[in-house]
């Protein structure tokens, strides 16, 4: 059965990306005869063209993350197989490869600024300004958040740290060889992958795992220092090289995945029912909670603002948008395939350890085919999810700088708005209330919120089409309409569930989201029946 669904999985996302895809192209009207911002508005800095397998291997590691391996296992533990995957392989070709592609396209035809900006093109300032303060918060959380796990990850493992600290390092190099020494991208590649494969070896030897040991207080202050750097450095010399050299991590063990499902046949005994319930327990309805749940394994708000963040300033011509765009989103919904694989082989999500011991587990079994190790199997799963964690907080930290920029209007730069960004995420580390710091409490809203800004996005996509390009867009209303009524209905569920087990903060906060989103709403459809009657152009 897993050989089955993972052979479907890859037919269904090849042909997706040939056909929908370039049915896309055809709407999005992509030409390279068009200058993309990286051309225009080059400045060596942020607006900077990047060639497209390097600029893929940027924008997958952001999207990436751990999402489309924790949100598909979690999901798969409580409704069962069939519904996950059914909404993986749904959602990503018609809900979150639209969602990506049309993010990444309308920014490049709007200076390669964010989504705030088509907004505010296109529905109205008010409506830019909720949307740019939801997302600059909502980029601060991500900061907190995965600051703290990042620091805790590299006090408790001295393998993950060494090789995210190599990446780094190898990736100024990388940056300096390819972009200023003019080495062909071909052979500087085949110089740093193999190191960056190879510090997974090294991270395990004894003399790291003994020596390269640091506090978690430690961790955290250099990584605060990394994420600075990260923000106001050329792009071209760490933030994209380094997404670029961790992306063959992934890319490693997807290939290990793939060849230990092909070769091993049938011989996996699946563990998981297809359908388990459609309440498995108490308050967790099939929907809305699996479309919030699987997250980035189909469709994510954090999708959007990469796209029309970094990934929009580096592209070199429009056609490359395709490949990055939507070839990016499919590709992290075959990772969610892999991801949904392994707790099928496992069976249930353990207390210690959650989905990311599922994922190593299973991976583990994948990898026993090709006859590794089953504990360097299990190491080599989770250092590659582990590494791109901090790939998310650094990009992360470059978004809100971009956010906080737009929401003054570029009067403040870059190391000012950075800073602003990482102080207003150390005070959600550091500011308590009895034990519990102020990111742990209002963090499990995030899920909802964060696909509430990808049904936002869509929102903005459709009225570009439609005003902007003046063509049918049914293909993108579908999908916004289905993410917006699905992610209030959840924040909804949320809030009454939180009244009742006297969670106020967390009530208070579902909500301010909830009113937002109406907000936006109406000001998006005051704006688009006043188009739809002809009183607008």
């Amino acid at each position: 059965m897993i050989l089955l669904l993972t052979i479907l999985g890859l037919l269904f996302f090849v042909s997706a990306y040939f056909m929908y895809g370039s049915f896309l192209s055809r709407v999005f009207d992509l030409k390279n005869e068009r200058k993309t911002p990286s051309e225009e508005q080059y400045d060596g800095i942020d607006y900077c063209p990047a060639h497209p397998s390097v600029l893929l291997g940027h924008h997958f590691a952001s999207i990436a993350g751990a999402g489309p391996i924790v949100g598909p296992i979690t999901a798969g533990g409580w409704f069962g197989w069939f519904p996950v995957y059914l909404w993986v392989v749904l959602g990503s070709i018609f809900v979150g490869g639209v969602h990506d592609f049309g993010s990444l396209v309308t920014s490049m035809r709007h200076r390669g600024l964010s989504m705030g900006e088509v907004i505010d093109h296109w529905v109205s300032r008010k409506a830019k300004i909720l949307f740019l303060c939801f997302t600059w918060l909502a980029l601060v959380l991500v900061i907190a958040v995965f600051l703290q796990l990042s620091a805790d990850t590299f006090a408790q493992d001295p393998a993950v740290a060494f090789s995210a600290t190599l990446y780094i390092f190898l990736a100024l190099i990388f940056g300096l060889l390819i972009y200023r020494l003019r080495i062909p991208l071909l052979y500087g590649s085949i110089i740093a992958i193999p190191v960056v494969l190879m510090a997974v070896w090294i991270g395990k030897m004894s003399f790291i795992q003994e020596n390269f040991v640091f506090s978690m207080e430690t961790w955290r202050w250099l990584l605060i220092a990394y994420i600075f750097l990260a923000s106001v450095l050329p792009v071209w010399l760490l933030l994209q090289p380094r997404d670029y050299l961790a992306s063959y991590l992934l890319y490693f063990a997807i290939l290990i995945a793939m060849i230990g499902i092909f070769f091993g046949g049938n011989s996996f005994n699946v563990s998981l029912p297809i359908f388990k319930s459609f309440i498995p327990e108490k308050n967790t309805y099939l929907w809305p909670m699996l479309f919030v749940t699987v997250a980035c394994g189909a469709v994510s708000g954090f999708h959007c603002m990469v796209a029309s963040g970094t990934t929009s300033k580096q592209i070199r011509c429009e056609t490359d948008a395709k490949s990055i765009g939507y070839g990016a989103m499919l590709l992290e919904g075959f990772v969610a395939i892999i991801a949904l694989s392994c707790i099928m082989l496992v069976g249930k999500v353990p207390e210690k350890g959650g989905p990311l011991a599922v994922f190593g587990e299973g991976f583990a079994k994948f990898a026993g085919i090709l006859h590794i190790n089953p504990d360097l199997g299990k190491s080599l799963g989770l250092l590659a999810v582990n590494s791109f964690i901090l790939t998310t907080l650094d990009t992360s930290t470059r978004l809100a700088r971009y956010q906080l920029q737009e929401l003054s209007k570029m009067k403040l730069d870059r190391l000012t708005a950075t800073i602003i960004s990482i102080i207003t995420a150390m005070l959600l580390l550091f500011v308590r209330t009895g034990d519990v710091p102020a990111w742990k409490m209002i963090w499990p809203v995030f899920g909802a919120s964060n696909q509430l800004v990808a049904g936002i996005a869509l929102l903005g996509i459709m009225v570009w089409v439609a005003r902007g390009l003046k063509k049918k867009y049914r293909f993108v209303q579908i999908p916004m309409i289905f993410m917006l009524i699905t992610t209030i209905s959840a924040l909804i569920i949320f809030m009454i569930n939180n009244i009742r087990s006297h969670q106020y903060v967390l009530a208070v906060v579902a909500g301010l989201l909830v009113f937002l989103a109406i907000l936006l709403i109406w000001e998006t459809w005051t704006v688009f029946r006043r188009f739809k009657n002809g009183a607008l152009d």
